[in-house]
């Protein structure tokens, strides 16, 4: 239940504010979340989680209690591009790709470790 894109082309920072939204969600609603959110690697982590669904549903998995239970963004090949700078210079402009990593869990959503760590910590 693993689905991997790679050689997106947007930069890795970019694209873990949508991978960050999602990590831990169950399908339904992580599929609104991606769907209501207005950024460019949005339709492309629900192309990508559809997929992982797909890889479930193959393996014969029920796919009605799924959730997100890892999501990585890295950092992918880099693009370089000479651009023309004052005085006859010339500078590089570097355009970073990314490879999103996306596993289904199988059971309930479970909460982040950031959470459990930060309840701890008033106790």
């Amino acid at each position: 239940m693993k689905a991997l894109l790679k050689n997106y082309h947007q930069s890795p920072r970019k694209v873990r504010l949508v991978a960050d939204l999602i990590r831990g969600k169950s399908i339904p609603a992580a599929r609104a979340a991606l769907l209501y959110l207005p950024k460019k690697s949005s339709p492309a982590i629900s192309k990508l989680l559809d997929s992982a669904i797909a890889n479930a549903r193959s393996s014969g998995q029920d796919t009605a209690n799924l959730f997100v239970k890892k999501i990585t963004v890295d950092k992918g090949a880099v693009m370089r591009r000479a651009r023309p700078f004052g005085r006859g210079r010339s500078g590089t402009i570097r355009k970073t790709m990314s490879i999103v990593n996306l596993e289904l869990g199988i059971g309930a959503p479970t909460k982040m470790k950031k959470h459990a760590k930060a309840a701890q910590a008033q106790k």
